[in-house]
């Protein structure tokens, strides 16, 4: 039996959650600080609607202690919580557990890492929302990818195990040697996409099909692929046609972000638009796009401080 903890059971957290607990020879522990979530999961089991339609039985807790060892982690909290999250159960893994990010942006791995020996790359499209406590909308359907954190030296035989149990739960998976192009497909598309939503307040499809948003897209989209030739990182897929493929998706999907801001909640910004602005200082490509929506999304989250 196989051990794995899903870390923040948010949408996509869930998703995963609910899938892998489908499998009869894994054990499943879902995550998270949200007690009605928790709670009804618990009482009801975790409903998934939309693209995929079950309800599956994770075993899911507010509290780390009640989780025994893991062999696997998938992380899948916003970025800004990741610190908090792995330093709360960074004691379910030992020297042999491996832990991958399912997470927005850059930089989680890195943080990961601080506290698990093994980390590995992950990227997923799937796209859901929460509808209410123990109940996700399965909105778009999409493949993961998952490769070794370079520096963390993941054995690539682990890739492929994690890799083989999610794709036999319905979660279509690639175990990859490098994980960076997808990731940074997955980075360049959020990027352009993401900050446009939450600013506007349009969701996905409008906003592409609206030709000044739509040509914002782009715009931004190109700023991210030249950071990325710059890296020397070639892109899995052109995360144009990842736009209009999410537009014609069924139903009216909001971008992660601007959920974020209809919620009053911090985003995820500095881990998408600020890290391809960092890159591309870091490698002499100029990021004015990037830089911009960056600042204007720091200033909307600082406006419901009050200044």
């Amino acid at each position: 039996m196989v051990r794995i903890c899903v870390i923040g059971c948010g949408a996509i957290g869930s998703l995963f959650a609910a899938h892998l607990a489908r499998l009869e020879d894994v054990e499943v522990f879902a995550y998270d600080r949200w007690t009605e979530h928790v709670d009804a999961i618990a009482a009801n089991g975790l409903r998934i609607s939309g693209s995929a339609d079950f309800t599956a039985l994770p075993r899911a807790t507010t509290n780390s202690s009640e989780i025994p060892r893991c062999d696997y982690g998938l992380v899948a909290t916003k970025s800004i919580h990741t610190r908090t999250a792995i330093q709360q159960t960074a004691h379910l893994f030992d020297g042999d557990s491996a832990v991958c990010s399912v997470q927005n942006g850059m930089g989680n791995e890195e943080i990961i890492a601080e506290h698990v020996k093994y980390v590995m790359r992950g990227t997923t499209f799937p796209a859901g929302r929460i509808i209410a406590p123990g109940h996700v909308g399965y909105d778009i359907a999409g493949d993961t990818s998952i490769g070794p954190f370079e520096p963390s030296a993941t054995p690539m035989e682990k890739v492929d195990a994690l890799g083989e149990l999610l794709t036999r739960s319905g979660l279509r998976t690639h175990a990859l040697p490098d994980a960076r192009p997808a990731q940074w497909t997955k980075l360049i598309f959020n990027a352009g996409t993401n900050p446009v939503g939450a600013l506007t307040r349009l969701h996905h499809g409008a906003a592409t099909f609206y030709e000044p948003t739509g040509a914002l897209f782009d715009a931004l989209i190109e700023e991210g692929i030249a950071v990325a030739r710059a890296m020397g990182i070639s892109l899995h897929n052109d995360p144009r046609e990842l736009v209009r493929y999410a537009a014609n998706a069924p139903g009216e999907h909001n971008a992660s972000m601007l959920q974020d801001v209809l919620a009053g909640r911090q985003t995820e910004v500095d881990f998408m638009n600020g890290a391809i602005a960092r890159m591309g200082e870091q490698y002499g490509v100029l990021t004015p796009l990037n830089r911009a929506v960056w600042a204007l999304v720091k200033g909307l989250e600082h406006s419901w401080t009050n200044p």
